[in-house]
């Protein structure tokens, strides 16, 4: 199976991603140790359910599978900022006609954004001016 190269059609489904999420966070893994992360984070998670769903990000070619050891070992193609980028690119472009401002926006007008969050933006902005 060829690595997979990202094209602008691919966007990750939500369970992709959630197995894309833990595979970026503690590396190659197994389906056991995958399906136990999901299902501390999203409750009861069929176990076959997660196996038939690494299988096939494998056959897609998301996720290489080491087979040289007794257990399988999975790990992501995609590399977590190139994968999150070109969604949010995507999303940005889709949704608020390519202004990541409108987006921005759209985020920080409502009443849910916390203190703490628009200090660490105004931090942000600030290392961005200064570059």
């Amino acid at each position: 199976m060829q690595p997979l190269k990202l094209s602008a059609a691919y966007t990750p489904t939500k369970t992709e991603f959630d197995v894309l999420q833990v595979l970026w966070q503690y590396g190659p893994s197994t389906v056991r140790f995958v399906h136990d992360k999901l299902i501390q984070q999203k409750g009861e998670v069929a176990y076959t359910s997660t196996l038939k769903l690494m299988q096939l990000m494998h056959e897609k070619g998301i996720l290489v599978r080491d087979e040289g050891q007794m257990r399988h070992l999975y790990t992501a193609v995609p590399p977590e900022r190139e994968l999150t980028q070109t969604v949010l690119n995507r999303f940005v472009e889709n949704i608020f006609k390519g202004s990541p401002s409108s987006l921005v926006v759209a985020l920080l007008g409502n009443e849910d954004t916390s203190a703490e969050e628009l200090n660490k933006i105004r931090e942000l902005l600030k290392n961005i001016e200064e570059k």
